[in-house]
């Protein structure tokens, strides 16, 4: 049975810090949940002062 969601984390690469975690629906496709993470990477960059480059995202194993 899969995970009605998947949880990620944003990182920056400079630090290794997560700056950011996220959660989204499972219930999407591949496409969008790309499109929405590189989003959400785009807003926490904004709201952090941070290169868009220097932040990536992992999903989080439980």
């Amino acid at each position: 049975m899969k995970a009605a969601q998947k949880h990620y984390k944003f990182i920056n690469s400079k630090t290794g810090y997560v700056i950011y975690h996220y959660t989204i629906k499972n219930s999407l496709n591949e496409a969008d949940i790309k499109a929405e993470l590189e989003k959400v990477k785009a807003e926490v960059a904004t709201k952090n002062s941070i290169f868009l480059n220097t932040i990536y995202w992992e999903e989080e194993k439980e």
